[in-house]
């Protein structure tokens, strides 16, 4: 029986299709009249005849069960829309309206095509078990191609957020912004280690300037980073210890002794200089003019 209630409303879908589109249409319309700019008419009016043919074909095929193969073209045609909405920026709610939306024109023509108030009940019930079945899995397909866009962002984000600096030759740096998690120090060592390589630097700064605290398990990342950078022959500097962060290091008992830390990346570089073998020193011009200044200030006291 379920069945032949498929049967008749693909059968009433395809007989009225051109009114149920146009009705459909309309309420698409008004559905996303805020939205124009993320969906135009031509592309919405394409989606939505694609869709009643997959769905009168998967209707004559099966009611019971809309992961059977009559349904296939269906669901392929909801994955690639959710897809593309997803990524476009649609709300949930406005891409199962896709598929909810046609509730109405098409209880319009059942009414219509149906005398029998029983039979009337029955085909509706019917058409409602399929939209409603559809518009769940539209949620499902869509839920999850967000998912895997925020997830994508997260990992761009990651990258950006971990630049490693060349300070000079031999010498890099990589200041730290924000929390330093289990998956982001993944990041870092990765992104770190890959530039050791290329560079063949001997030593790397990490700055924590920007971390805004120091728990036990951020200074196990960073002593992670650290002994495999040391396993690929470069050591490590730590810079923007602050006094807070000091304190908490101390208090938690965290052993850094091995590890040369200083409270600027300015001097984390001197070291880092010294340690390659050079330095930095004022220009002669520069010394006069300081010479100058000085006796200048003396002179006015």
């Amino acid at each position: 029986m379920a069945k032949m209630s498929a049967s008749r409303v693909a059968g009433i879908v395809r007989e009225h299709e051109d009114q149920i589109l146009l009705d459909w249409m309309n309420r698409q319309k008004e559905s996303i009249a805020t939205r124009r700019d993320l969906m135009n008419e031509p592309e919405l009016q394409r989606q939505s005849r694609e869709f009643l043919n997959a769905f009168v074909a998967g209707a004559n095929g099966s009611i019971d069960n809309i992961h059977a193969p009559a349904w296939r073209p269906a669901l392929e045609l909801l994955n690639r829309i959710s897809d593309s909405r997803a990524m476009q920026g649609f709300s949930p709610s406005e891409t199962a309206t896709f598929v909810l939306s046609m509730k109405q024109p098409l209880f319009t023509q059942l009414r219509k095509s149906v005398s029998d108030v029983d039979t009337l009940a029955e085909e509706i019930w019917t058409a409602t078990l399929i939209l409603d079945s559809l518009g769940l899995y539209t949620m499902e397909v869509f839920q999850k191609s967000r998912e895997g866009v925020i997830m994508r962002q997260q990992q761009e984000l990651l990258e950006l957020s971990t630049p490693v600096v060349t300070l000079w030759q031999g010498i890099l740096a990589l200041p730290l912004i924000g929390t330093l998690d289990s998956a982001r120090t993944q990041v870092v060592m990765e992104s770190l280690l890959q530039r050791i390589v290329e560079t063949g630097s001997l030593i790397a700064i990490l700055d924590i300037t920007g971390v805004p605290t120091v728990d036990t398990l951020v200074a196990q990342h960073l002593l992670k980073t650290i002994a495999a950078a040391r396993l690929m022959g470069a050591d490590c500097i730590i810079s923007g210890i602050r006094p807070q962060i000091a304190q908490t290091i101390v208090h938690l008992g965290v052993d850094l002794n091995t590890v040369t830390t200083k409270a600027t990346l300015a001097d984390a570089f001197a070291i880092a200089l010294r340690r390659t073998g050079r330095s930095v020193t004022a220009a002669r011009g520069e010394v006069r003019d300081a010479k100058a200044q000085g006796s200048a200030a003396g002179a006015e006291a």
